[in-house]
């Protein structure tokens, strides 16, 4: 008997020690502080996503609207100084019916006076799996009429804490004002 308690305590211990070390999902300060003490004792992770980005700016669902604009920018070929917020689904393939993996929620400009290219900041935040509740933040250049583009992951929250990583995205649809757009992502987290 003695021995069993010695061994459930041992378990329980160990479990713990593994909840703090791996991404434990608590974000109170404490907590925080805690997993920050424990990661000298973690290993760099890397994970692959991939899943599609439904932007709607004229089609049904709407997921993007205009929040501002410049007196010039519908006389620019390349929209400069158009500002769009977005809060769009990711799912796992390009049909829109596809099961639904999260929201990409932020904003992009079109900030290239010689072609539409966009200043790009997203949180992607995961509501289904291992990752609910934990978010990718992306920041970076897209040339939307380049077949791929590339953009840096700058950080995460939940179980991509301290993430880095690249998200390369590359149109699946597109009519002009509405896209459906196919990302890979690459980061490295704790």
């Amino acid at each position: 008997m003695k021995k069993l308690s010695i061994v459930i305590l041992l378990c329980l211990a160990l479990l713990n020690i593994l909840c703090l070390v791996h991404g434990s999902l608590q974000d109170d300060p404490k907590q925080v502080e805690l997993w920050f003490k424990n990661l000298a004792f973690t290993k760099r992770k890397m994970t692959k996503l991939h899943f599609y980005f439904h932007d709607n700016a004229q089609a049904e669902p709407i997921t993007a609207v205009q929040v501002g604009h410049s007196n010039n920018t519908f006389h620019s070929p390349s929209l400069f100084g158009l500002v769009m917020m977005v809060d769009a689904p990711i799912t796992i393939g390009p049909k829109p019916t596809s099961k639904l993996v999260g929201r990409a929620q932020g904003f992009y400009g079109f900030s290239d006076q010689q072609e539409r290219g966009l200043l790009m900041t997203l949180n992607l935040v995961f509501t289904e799996g291992k990752y609910n509740g934990s978010t990718l933040s992306i920041l970076g250049r897209n040339p939307v009429m380049h077949a791929h583009r590339e953009m840096s992951i700058v950080g995460g929250s939940g179980v991509f804490r301290l993430s880095q990583g690249i998200a390369t995205a590359t149109t699946y649809y597109y009519d002009g004002m509405n896209a459906v757009v196919e990302f890979n992502v690459v980061v490295l987290h704790y």
